[in-house]
């Protein structure tokens, strides 16, 4: 079970999705309690009743925005890919529905006037918590498995482009270099396009990984990823596959996937690259026409 629970698992969602996801939790909550009206508020006995039922949408929709916009911005390096998992996933949906619970119960108690206290405050946080971790635990490990097997088979079924043989000749040819050029414009680094392995964004720098005498080689540049990206526009091969990554395809060997996505593999399983979602479709339609 703890095995199951480290398992890697989807984070990074796009601001826009959290804001709809926000939105629809709010909605959904507001419209819930408006139409069957549980929990004894259809004999609740109000002015503006409408309004205050769907305050509790409200709250739920700018706590659920609150916890996905604002803590990926304090806490970047915990909500990566790389760092979450299924358990992190079940917590962090346990802790959404406990905190709106929690939020909720200050809100009725306000409206209804009536005094909060620590030992009620504790046994409906402890209620909360242990109520909502069965269904998130449930959700997150149904989504875990068709997330797992719709990548993995979709992984299986990508070709990968074969190593060239090498061409009579070929050694005397000059090779033509591709030049990336730091910020200052005076730092650069050459080298053949194919030998570049991958490019990772690393704050204000990128690294640069390519093979030096069949050996990998990391250099670090000062500029962006997207500025480095212009400087070999038109190469087919040299693609973002990631917001901090850009990978060169005809050096993939092998693709593989998991609940969060596609893995690229390469230098003999080395380096294993991420795939964002966004960049899914392009990437493996590229991969099938080189192969």
């Amino acid at each position: 079970m703890w095995q199951l629970l480290n398992q890697p698992y989807p984070c990074e969602d796009p601001v826009r999705r959290r804001w709809a996801k926000a939105f629809w939790i709010g909605v959904f909550v507001g419209l819930f309690l408006l139409v069957f009206q549980p929990f004894g508020l259809n004999i609740w006995v109000t002015p503006n009743k409408t309004l205050k039922i769907l305050g509790f949408g409200l709250i739920s929709f700018l706590v659920t925005a609150g916890l996905s916009l604002l803590l990926p911005v304090f806490l970047p390096k915990l909500f990566t890919n790389e760092r979450w998992t299924v358990g992190r996933e079940i917590l962090w949906i346990t802790a959404h529905i406990t905190l709106i619970g929690l939020v909720n119960y200050f809100y009725i108690n306000w409206l209804i006037a009536n005094p909060i206290y620590a030992i009620q405050l504790f046994g409906m946080i402890v209620v909360t918590f242990l109520i909502g971790i069965f269904p998130s635990a449930g959700s997150v490990l149904v989504n875990y498995i068709l997330k797992l097997k719709k990548y993995q088979q979709a992984a299986r079924e990508i070709p990968v482009r074969e190593h060239h043989a090498e061409i009579p000749g070929a050694e005397s040819a000059q090779p033509v270099l591709v030049t990336l050029t730091a910020e200052n414009e005076k730092d650069t680094l050459s080298f053949p396009p194919a030998d570049l392995l991958y490019i990772e964004s690393s704050d204000n720098y990128s690294t640069v990984m390519y093979l030096k005498n069949n050996q990998p080689v990391k250099a670090l540049l000062r500029s962006s990823l997207s500025r480095l990206e212009t400087q070999f526009a038109g190469n087919a091969v040299l693609v973002r596959c990631h917001r901090s990554f850009i990978v060169n395809l005809e050096n993939v060997e092998k693709v593989t996937g998991n609940a969060q996505g596609y893995k690229l593999h390469l230098h003999d399983g080395s380096f294993q690259i991420p795939v964002a979602r966004k960049y899914n479709d392009t990437l493996v339609a590229q991969l099938k026409s080189m192969a």
